[in-house]
């Protein structure tokens, strides 16, 4: 989504074509909207003909136009022309309404639509997408990028329609009165159209380099205001705030670029209006005096002079609008285009019930940017057992655990479950079949209850005290005010670190899964948490297989087998015993984390 991305530079007219070819389900509503743009454009040039053919009338009387209509008399032909006048304001004035009603209403649905499909998308993307962007782009992207659009559809794309019809419409009438004078009047929009392609040229790169720096002040906010905490322990409210002056900047600069660019197009075109103006008033004029030209069609050709030309000079301020909005769609069609590397395709499910035997053959995965990763690792993990997973940061038991959700695919080998194949099956029956407890807890803002019924959305009150029970979580949430029905504030910042993990926890349990998968859930929690939660699993482990991602041994001395990750491999499998007795890295790491280390042990650890 970076500005250097070939999308990037495929030009705005690229990135409408696009657009139209999503937005193909709503034609009939563009259809509706530009035709009642253009009804309205034409009855609003109607008064300056009929202000022409008043002036014949009042100097050619009998002789004028419409008394060759069957009005005789200059007083009949006055009364015709004021009831047409009539009607062609009321006209204009009701499909201005339906115009604008039609447009905004189109606004807000393909900017709606738009945003929920890209939402959507994005969710099925594979999490290797999100670790390589930054949420504030996303957002922007998402939100800002989509209300940029939504804003050209609001009104540029209506005044783009009315212009080609003034243009089509006037020249017609134009060129029935005077060919000659038509031509004079029409001389400067080629220069005109010339003009708003040369500044679109210009403009289009300065704002995508626009879209791009919102995305990075996005950014910066975003992750400012997840890390105030951190900020603020640090005294860093100066220094980040500079950053943020810094980033605010070089939006302002961008902008200053592509508005320097735009504001050129007014005082160029506007001497070219001029030149048509005067071509048609100069050379009409001589026209009527010789008598080459009605008086009263000379007047309908300076009015329409004007109703043709001097709109053009808004012309800047549609194309600044449908830059910003085309630099934007690219951006939102980017990410709509972005491919899915993990597809749910699969239409079966998970054999029923669901038993929760759990095996990894030869499985190998290399993350893109790093190269670490697992390399042929082989694990079978019987139903209704305990699987602990230890070894050293980064050697990939975390990466293990990704591979059973799908959140990747492997190279190489093959994840099953109850014997299937996970890749044959379909997402949600995978997912449903697994619960998840992670170190970095995420805590949606809402209630406490909303957050233990997440997985269960349709659970009542009594199945959800029994998983807090179960979570031993049910005697700090009694002693709440409000109980199951307080707040806990943006990811979780009303309860403390001790809180949410057990509330994790519980949300896990109401799930109510074959497999529960623990990754670091104890290591960041006090003393008196970990007890807790051990005593827990003791009680929940009864029936479901559960994989242990652990730092802490203590929390793992009782699995039924305790493998030892290292650099991608599985080195060392066994009972807590049997490893301890084996004296390998296992047992090295016990003694470090029981205070009993020999000297050789940091070495073992560390090589």
């Amino acid at each position: 989504m970076s500005s250097s991305s070939p999308a990037s530079h495929t030009g705005s007219f690229h990135a409408l074509v696009r657009l139209l070819r999503y937005a193909r389900g709503y034609r009939r509503r563009i259809v509706a909207a530009s035709t009642c743009s253009i009804i309205n454009k034409l009855f609003d040039i109607a008064p300056e003909i009929l202000i022409g053919v008043a002036i014949d009338v009042v100097v050619n009387q009998e002789s004028s136009f419409v008394a060759r209509l069957g009005f005789t008399t200059p007083q009949e032909q006055i009364v015709m022309l004021a009831v047409l006048t009539f009607f062609i304001w009321v006209g204009e004035s009701l499909f201005e309404y339906l115009y604008k009603i039609l447009w905004r209403n189109l606004a807000q649905r393909l900017q709606a639509d738009l945003r929920q499909d890209t939402y959507e998308h994005a969710q099925r993307l594979d999490m290797g997408f999100f670790e390589s962007r930054s949420s504030g782009q996303l957002v922007a992207t998402m939100n800002d990028d989509v209300n940029q659009l939504e804003r050209f559809l609001d009104g540029g794309a209506n005044a783009l329609v009315q212009v080609g019809v003034t243009v089509v419409a006037v020249g017609a009438v134009f060129f029935v009165i005077s060919p000659l004078v038509a031509v004079l009047a029409f001389t400067p929009i080629p220069l005109i159209i010339w003009g708003a392609f040369y500044f679109q040229r210009k403009a289009g790169p300065l704002y995508s380099d626009v879209r791009e720096k919102v995305g990075d002040l996005s950014s910066r906010l975003t992750n400012n205001l997840a890390g105030i905490a951190t900020i603020k322990s640090f005294t860093s409210e100066g220094r980040e705030a500079e950053r943020l002056r810094t980033a605010s900047e070089a939006y302002v600069e961008a902008n200053r670029r592509a508005i320097r660019v735009s504001s050129a197009f007014i005082p160029v075109i506007r001497m070219a209006i001029l030149a048509g103006f005067l071509a048609t008033f100069t050379v009409g004029g001589m026209m009527a005096l010789r008598g080459d030209l009605n008086v009263g069609a000379y007047g309908v050709l300076v009015f329409l002079t004007q109703r043709l030309l001097w709109p053009l000079t808004g012309l800047a301020e549609v194309i600044d609008l449908f830059e910003r909005a085309m630099a934007s769609t690219r951006r939102i069609l980017d990410l709509l285009a972005m491919p899915i590397v993990v597809k749910d395709e699969a239409t079966r499910t998970l054999d029923t019930p669901v038993h929760g035997a759990v095996q990894f053959d030869g499985v190998s995965f290399h993350y893109p940017t790093s190269g670490v990763g697992v390399d042929g690792v082989s694990l079978e993990v019987p139903a209704g057992h305990t699987l602990a997973l230890v070894g050293a940061t980064g050697s990939g038991k975390s990466t293990l655990i990704k591979l059973l959700l799908r959140f990747y695919d492997p190279e190489q080998g093959e994840v099953r479950i109850d014997g299937q194949p996970i890749h044959g099956v379909s997402l949600e029956s995978l997912r449903q079949a697994i619960a998840l407890v992670s170190q970095d807890v995420y805590l949606f803002e809402g209630s406490i209850r909303d957050n233990i019924a997440y997985g269960r959305p349709d659970a009542d009150e009594a199945d959800i005290i029994d998983a807090a029970r179960t979570a031993e979580a049910w005697e700090f949430i009694d002693a709440l005010p409000q109980g199951l029905d307080t707040p806990v504030g943006e990811r979780g910042v009303r309860l403390s670190g001790g809180q949410r993990q057990r509330l994790s926890l519980a949300r896990a349990l109401l799930k109510d899964s074959p497999i529960l998968i623990l990754d670091e859930a104890t290591s960041a929690v006090d003393n008196e948490t970990e007890a807790a939660i051990q005593r827990s699993l003791k009680r929940i482990a009864h029936g479901r297989t559960v994989i242990m991602v652990a730092h802490r041994l203590s929390t793992i001395v009782h699995a039924d087998e305790i493998v030892v990750i290292h650099q991608g491999q599985a080195v060392e499998r066994g009972t807590h015993e049997a490893l301890l007795e084996k004296d390998g890295r296992y047992a090295a790491q016990w003694r470090v984390q029981t205070g009993s280390a020999r000297a050789e042990d940091s070495l073992t650890l560390s090589d």
